[in-house]
């Protein structure tokens, strides 16, 4: 029988025999061990420039933001982009048979197509739809300049099934401001495109879908580089656009804000994406109420983002992927699709597709992330983030109002100079290997085999039509991009030349001296498809004509020197200038003892291989060098 009230008792605190902790003791212990380096060492800021400390007490007080509705998984998505509408129906048939909830119908030119997509025809769309039980899945439609004349082959095509519109799941995803963002042109002014598509909203409305219709796409701004505060500036900034155009169109607020949804990038950093998805929910809250509304939850359709992909070791791509998902996930994302691993490298294949899949099928039925909302509410860091993303993008999203609107700020060049301001310090961060990408710009494997991808060429782009107006273009990047064009150089040079280029390693002292420069220094040259030549023994004290042999023998005229500073100090000066008499073109060095530094560049060494140099700026001299030979 169950115990009585009086009966019941407590189990004391976890912590009971220990005295309570307070910030001061814990600031006290961290000071022991920063030893007078000041405590802002320990303090991270973001490419917004929020701080992000070490610690954080818990947030008393909060609530849950409201979103997917409590226990609700998100829809899995699936990415359907095959140019060949027969392939693209036998993709999305198996991918609802083996458990996909959703479509995401990816259209040739369409913002995320990255050079493929369906063909945008009635007779495509009809062979792609051919099977599909369309009253019971979600569908997002991802599509370009002919996006009117999709949505409306779309709406036939249903009509045509005899399905009852209004039975039907689909967000038909027109974005005028995305595509006219991408492209860096508009054929017309806003004024001339606000009747187009509010009047294929209304259209769409009047024969019975519910929609969404219209999409806020902040993967225009995350793709090129932008931080996750002009992300949700940008998304805001397009959805009050499209509900002043609904509005000046005779739609109700009402109804209005209920005819857009909005779509974000998830990347690899967990925190921030969960707390932007957190934040868009509270910022279009704030919209809404100073519309006069009572807020409800925005529809938030998520995907994996590009320029997070690498085409060099893409499994990682995988990792990465599982990362991007869980934040999205918690943070209340109401669909996800995931990025196949090989996207950067092609037409995924049956493999990438499922994983793709699956990656959310764990996630969802295994570690069960959808059963409780919103399980960040509380969290000291995670609310303290959301709130300042929610400043942050507030303030740029008032500031793209001020320029006249989204349209407007583009056309002034407004939101792609920010942008641009971003995309360089992001690109600077990943030429000096601050923000890794394990694979290209970290731990290179040289001797990998790429992985299959579908033999599907890509889609020509479209012509298009005569812009009227024209102005920057938010073009799509990759981060690893920049590496991934010297491996490319190297497997050009594999090809021609029978081997790829070489720098040889000079490693001093025993291997506690060299190797973890070694190893440092390796991986270094091997993310620009140099590869490492170690000597055949380490050089013993005062003992170079063997690595010198070894030198003349293997072929290459660049070499690094590898060891501690202390076995720098008695033998590096000998070593680099025996190397150059021996005819090295190039003497790099691992590490940068400061107290050696002239006599070691009065010597002969040119660069110094450390954390925090511009790698990209090294490896392209080296490739110049080699190429000169």
């Amino acid at each position: 029988m169950p115990a009585a009230p009086d009966d019941v008792v407590s189990d004391p605190p976890l912590a009971a025999d220990f005295p309570p902790a307070t910030a001061d003791d814990w600031r006290k212990l961290v000071d022991g061990v920063l030893k007078g380096a000041p405590f802002e060492r320990l303090v991270a800021k973001t490419y917004d420039g929020l701080r992000i400390e070490p610690i954080y007490p818990r947030a008393r007080g909060t609530r849950a933001i409201g979103g997917r509705a409590a226990a609700a998984p998100w829809q899995i998505m699936q990415r359907i982009d095959h140019p060949d509408a027969r392939q693209a129906n036998v993709q999305a048939l198996h991918d609802l048979e083996n458990g996909a909830t959703g479509l995401t119908l990816v259209f040739a030119d369409a913002i995320g197509a990255h050079g493929f997509g369906l063909p945008p025809t009635a007779e495509a769309i009809a062979k792609i739809l051919d099977g599909v039980f369309l009253a019971g899945i979600s569908i997002d439609l991802q599509i370009g300049p002919q996006s009117r004349a999709i949505a409306l082959h779309i709406a036939d095509c249903i009509r045509t099934k005899g399905i009852d519109p209004a039975a039907c799941d689909i967000r038909f995803g027109l974005d005028p401001l995305g595509t006219c963002a991408v492209s860096g042109s508009s054929p017309c002014s806003w004024a001339e495109i606000v009747p187009v598509v509010t009047g294929a909203a209304n259209d769409l409305t009047g024969t019975g879908f519910k929609g969404p219709f219209i999409v806020a796409d902040g993967r225009v701004i995350h793709d090129a580089g932008g931080s996750e505060a002009q992300e949700l500036a940008f998304v805001l900034a397009s959805a009050v656009a499209y509900l002043r155009g609904l509005e000046s169109a005779g739609t109700a607020l009402e109804t209005a804000r209920s005819m857009i949804y909005a779509r974000l990038s998830a990347d690899a950093d967990q925190f921030l994406t969960l707390a932007k998805f957190r934040a868009l929910r509270l910022l279009w809250a704030q919209v809404e109420q100073a519309c006069g509304l009572v807020p409800k939850p925005l529809f938030i359709a998520a995907e994996t983002a590009w320029r997070m992909l690498t085409q060099r070791d893409p499994y990682v791509n995988m990792l990465r992927a599982t990362i991007a998902t869980f934040s999205a996930g918690l943070g209340g994302a109401d669909s996800l699709t995931v990025l196949p691993h090989t996207q950067a490298l092609g037409l995924p294949d049956d493999f990438a597709r499922r994983i793709a899949r699956n990656t959310q099928f764990v996630l969802l039925e295994e570690s069960n992330l959808a059963k409780v909302a919103d399980p960040a509410a509380g969290s000291g860091g995670i609310e303290t983030l959301t709130r300042q993303l929610c400043e942050a993008g507030w303030a740029q999203f008032q500031d793209i109002e001020k320029a006249g609107g989204a349209f407007a700020a583009l056309t002034q060049n407004l939101i792609q100079h920010n942008v641009a301001a971003m995309r360089t310090a992001r690109e600077a961060s990943v030429a000096k290997r601050r923000d890794v990408l394990t694979g290209a710009s970290e731990f290179p494997n040289l001797h990998e085999k790429p992985p299959e991808v579908l033999d599907a060429k890509p889609v020509a782009p479209a012509p298009c039509g005569e812009a009227m107006i024209t102005f920057d273009a938010l073009a799509p990047m990759r981060l690893a991009a920049p590496f991934e064009k010297l491996r490319d150089r190297s497997d050009g040079w594999l090809k021609s030349m029978g081997a790829r280029p070489k720098v040889f390693f000079a490693n001093l002292g025993t291997p506690a001296d060299f190797t973890a420069r070694a190893t440092f220094a390796r991986s270094f040259f091997e993310t620009g498809g140099i590869e490492a030549i170690d000597p055949p023994s380490p050089l013993p004290t005062g003992e170079v004509n063997t690595a010198l042999a070894a030198f003349k023998a293997s072929g290459p005229q660049l070499v690094c020197l590898c060891s501690s500073d202390a076995i720098y100090a008695d033998q590096a000066v000998a070593a680099v200038q025996a190397f150059h008499a021996a005819g090295a073109r190039h003497i790099y060095l691992a590490g940068r003892p400061v107290k050696l530094e002239t006599a070691l560049r009065l010597a002969g060494v040119q660069d110094f291989i450390v954390a925090g140099s511009d790698a990209l700026a090294v490896l392209n001299d080296a490739w110049q060098r080699l190429e000169q030979q």
